[in-house]
């Protein structure tokens, strides 16, 4: 099942009768128990385990452990397959609803694991096979976004006007698909110093990676990557024979794509640009480090110091209130957009991505035009605010958005109204979801969707470790 027809389907979850029991009794709430059975979870971890004991004895909101307890574990409960193949780890991981890999979500699902890898050797092999079945994936089609774990099975998109090919669910060209696989690869070897995954077969996914943000620099030609669908929703297809709207060449690179895997206005994404610079520069270190490749370490330098300049000159634009502030897309024309979508990276989550210091005084005066109603998918309802986007619609507010929001807050008041927003807006699931109306929880789109569920734990792990006061 693909993610628009889930959401526009049936399964918009429309009133409590489709919901767990979650009463409160007189005195503490009952919680239901949710989490799958020990039995049935796909993979265990000690590590994963010992901080959700943690978690529960130290934090006295007992909602809150019952949320950490449902919420971190999710991706290694119900979304990983491991294995070893050709004796290495081998690690496929769906989005949760569908059983498809995005490299984007499979690299943030397992992210917050990484900070737990030097106490769980099983857990280190399990995210090592991630990243070789992510070097698979962009060796077999770096302009794809979403693969199969089955490499013959041929998908639902095989109508699709692009080059697809068996193994692949979607060709959604999106920068970012190639930015987390890299944002991933560096911080586990940063905290394992592990070489064995960068093997010639990862250098040449990074050469892959080169070769294909070149091209969609688009200086001498459109490169070879359109992309058009049968479809009654333009945000499912590109115009311009597949190409998209016309760009000048100005050191940017395209994206036909956003994270939420909505067509660009503008094929100059922003933010993927900015996760971009930052890739390329981690690339470039692990490609001296690890293959003592000066060459391509250089080429990735040159190209992430050019983006950067260009992002300077192009994605900045003087608002009227908020002074200079990071547009979404440009065009290189002049023409901008002025918004945020949830999906990371968003603007808002630059600075989780190490893309951008929270210090940034542009980051921040587009932070606050961001967070207010200036921004058309800013949502504030009787249940909640927060950014939304049009891959689901009008006024549904995305957990993801409120995450980040948090996790790149220093306002200790911030902090809390996200943990507390969170708390409040999981329909007594117990679980986050792709989004939620802004004034009826209940209503929510993707009732298994893992990356909410990690991120959020990630999210609570970090203000635990951190200022544990917020939680009480």
């Amino acid at each position: 099942m693909n993610r628009r027809n889930f959401v526009q389907g049936a399964t918009l979850l429309a009133g409590s009768a489709f919901l767990p029991s979650f009463s409160f009794a007189a005195g503490a709430p009952a919680f239901p128990v949710v989490r799958p059975a020990a039995a049935k979870r796909r993979f265990k971890s000690r590590a994963v385990e010992a901080a959700i004991t943690e978690f529960k004895k130290k934090v006295k909101d007992p909602e809150l452990g019952w949320l950490f307890e449902n919420c971190f574990p999710s991706t290694l409960d119900t979304t990983v397959t491991y294995a070893a193949r050709n004796g290495r780890p081998d690690t496929y991981v769906i989005t949760g609803d569908i059983d498809a890999m995005w490299l984007r979500d499979s690299s943030a699902q397992v992210w917050p694991y990484l900070q737990l890898i030097g106490q769980d050797t099983e857990l280190r092999q399990l995210v090592a096979g991630v990243i070789n079945r992510q070097t698979r994936c962009i060796i077999k089609d770096p302009y794809a976004n979403a693969f199969y774990g089955d490499d013959t099975k041929v998908g639902e998109w095989k109508t699709d006007k692009t080059a697809m090919q068996a193994g692949v669910h979607e060709r959604k060209w999106e920068i970012d698909s190639l930015c987390y696989p890299i944002r991933l690869a560096y911080h586990y070897w940063k905290k394992t110093n592990d070489a064995a995954p960068f093997d010639a077969q990862w250098q040449q996914a990074v050469q892959a990676t080169l070769q294909t943000f070149r091209a969609q620099q688009r200086k001498d030609a459109l490169g070879p990557y359109h992309f058009q669908r049968n479809t009654t929703n333009s945000t499912d297809t590109q115009p311009m024979k597949g190409y998209g709207y016309p760009v000048r060449p100005v050191g940017l690179i395209c994206s036909a794509f956003r994270p939420s895997d909505d067509a660009t206005l503008y094929s100059f994404l922003v933010p993927s640009n900015f996760f971009a610079v930052t890739s390329l520069r981690q690339a470039a270190e692990m490609m001296t480090a690890l293959a003592k490749d000066a060459k391509t370490a250089g080429e990735l330098g040159a190209l992430a110091d050019e983006v950067e300049g260009a992002l300077r000159k192009y994605a900045v634009v003087d608002h009227p209130q908020h002074g200079k502030i990071y547009a979404y897309e440009v065009d290189g024309f002049g023409s901008q957009v002025l918004m945020d979508d949830a999906n990371v990276p968003s603007l808002v989550a630059l600075p989780y991505l190490g893309a951008l210091p929270v210090t940034d005084p542009i980051y921040q005066n587009t932070r606050k035009f961001l967070l207010s109603t200036a921004n058309p998918f800013f949502f504030k309802g009787t249940a909640a605010e927060g950014i939304g986007g049009p891959h689901v619609g009008q006024d549904m507010i995305w957990p993801i958005a409120i995450t980040t929001r948090g996790l790149t807050s220093t306002d200790d008041a911030e902090i809390r109204a996200c943990v507390q927003s969170l708390k409040a807006t999981h329909a007594g699931t117990g679980y986050m979801h792709e989004s939620f109306h802004k004034d009826d929880p209940k209503k929510f789109s993707r009732a298994w969707f893992a990356w909410a569920n990690t991120i959020f734990g990630e999210f609570l792990w970090k203000v635990y470790q951190e200022k544990p006061q917020l939680l009480a």
